[in-house]
């Protein structure tokens, strides 16, 4: 059985920018390893990036990461802005660190169409 070809870096940055959501957790794994690659990558998406802002949160299971999510969303969409949620577990054992790897907790936004979560 013959593997297909791996995508390029312009192939993962141009299919993340249209939605291809399953190009984006080896685009984020490239830019994470760091490296040449890492930075041409971030050459092409910055002038994409717009006036986002990022938050990260962090803590053991049961802190209430999902809940202040959760809130956040709902904080910025009743201001009528998107969305865009990215959860990594780097502590899963089943997914070893993938986006979403073992479940999604904050349901209350699947059928929004504001927010947009990474998959795997």
């Amino acid at each position: 059985m013959s593997r297909r070809p791996e995508p390029s870096v312009d192939d993962l940055v141009t299919g993340t920018l249209a939605g291809e959501l399953r190009r984006a957790p080896r685009l984020i794994r490239i830019i994470d390893d760091g490296g040449p690659i890492a930075w041409a990558a971030l050459k092409q998406l910055f002038p994409h990036t717009g006036s986002a802002l990022v938050i990260g949160t962090t803590g053991p299971p049961g802190a209430g990461k999902g809940t202040l999510t959760d809130c956040l969303i709902q904080l910025v969409r009743e201001l009528g802005r998107t969305v865009g949620v990215l959860a990594v577990d780097p502590s899963s054992p089943i997914s070893g660190g993938a986006i979403l790897g073992d479940r999604i907790r904050m349901n209350r936004f699947a059928l929004d169409d504001g927010p947009t979560a990474g998959s795997s």
